[in-house]
């Protein structure tokens, strides 16, 4: 019987902490690289790679990348928002692509690339709008972020999740994507997991 007690208060206390994670979405240039960025952060349980911001019914990567539906290469954080606030996710954003160039990140063109923060309520836009005001003073040229509400958010397909991850020597992966977190990460490793690559 007390194994039974034991078991169903460690599944409601798995269930508790599952209630308390939230959800966050970002595009900044390429997926691969935004989710590698944000599954290193402290707080964060998982980043998802997919498609936001587009008004195109289950797009596809082929419809994407052509720049057709609409949608930007976007990642879903996955957050706990104890250990992590929305409001340092949005300076992780900010901090780890380049928010000043128009439908471009690196060497990766198209509206498909472009640099949205989305905002599920008034303090997460007011968030937002509070670190861009901030992150603004740092560049020369005027940041290019659009800020749009949340919508809906489309999980790309099976072989994009964890692609740097699992595909360390990809040739994309090795010349863009991992320089990309390297400059983050000397950066900003106060806001990195200890065992962040």
């Amino acid at each position: 019987m007390l194994w039974i007690l034991l078991l169903t208060a460690g599944m409601a206390q798995g269930q508790t902490q599952k209630n308390t994670l939230k959800k966050a979405y970002f595009a900044g240039g390429c997926f691969w690289c935004v989710e590698a960025v944000f599954e290193s952060l402290k707080g964060v349980e998982e980043a998802v790679s997919g498609y936001a911001g587009g008004n195109y019914v289950n797009p596809t990567y082929e419809l994407v990348v052509q720049g057709r539906t609409g949608h930007a290469e976007a990642v879903e954080v996955i957050y706990n928002p104890q250990q992590v606030s929305f409001k340092t996710l949005v300076t992780a954003f900010f901090e780890s692509h380049d928010p000043t160039t128009l439908n471009q990140q690196g060497p990766d063109r198209g509206t498909q690339y472009r640099s949205i923060a989305f905002y599920s309520n008034a303090q997460e836009r007011q968030d937002i709008e509070s670190v861009m005001a901030q992150q603004a003073s740092k560049y020369k040229k005027p940041l290019v972020t659009e800020i749009k509400p949340m919508s809906l958010f489309y999980a790309a397909e099976g072989y994009h999740q964890d692609f740097e991850k699992k595909n360390p020597n990809n040739p994309y992966i090795r010349a863009v994507s991992i320089p990309r977190f390297e400059a983050f990460k000397a950066k900003r490793p106060d806001l990195l997991k200890k065992d962040s690559h």
